[in-house]
């Protein structure tokens, strides 16, 4: 059974977003994602400073916007997205808006998209 992040990390996510997976047909997963699945992730900004992707987790949500615990993640739906490094929030927080289009990346594929659609913890003081 999936662990809740804020009770690892002690704080609510930093935004959440609306995704879905690419079916295996649009050269996405063969099997859809398990709770606990440490995808990277990627937006563009015109103005990033750094290449590659970033270590931003999904926390996927049931169909009641409850946070799902056990077993399999819808192919569309709501996440919570968790900034891995504490360091990089400040990067992040000038950066990811309403609205920013991101990428569900295992290794160099996409394998879902999404779209922010709420700031929460990503806009308060950062973590140490």
């Amino acid at each position: 059974m999936h662990k809740p992040y804020q009770q690892l990390r002690g704080h609510s996510e930093d935004f959440k977003v609306r995704y879905r997976f690419y079916s295996q047909e649009e050269g996405g997963r063969y099997s859809l994602p398990h709770q606990g699945i440490r995808t990277d992730f990627w937006y563009e900004c015109a103005d990033h400073e750094m290449t590659g992707v970033f270590m931003i987790c999904p926390e996927f949500e049931d169909e009641y916007g409850d946070l799902l615990l056990e077993g399999e993640v819808l192919p569309e739906g709501i996440a919570r997205m968790w900034i891995s490094n504490p360091r990089m929030r400040a990067y992040h927080r000038s950066r990811i808006q309403l609205g920013t289009i991101g990428y569900f990346k295992e290794a160099t594929r996409s394998t879902g998209v999404c779209e922010v659609i709420e700031l929460v913890g990503l806009m308060q003081n950062p973590i140490k």
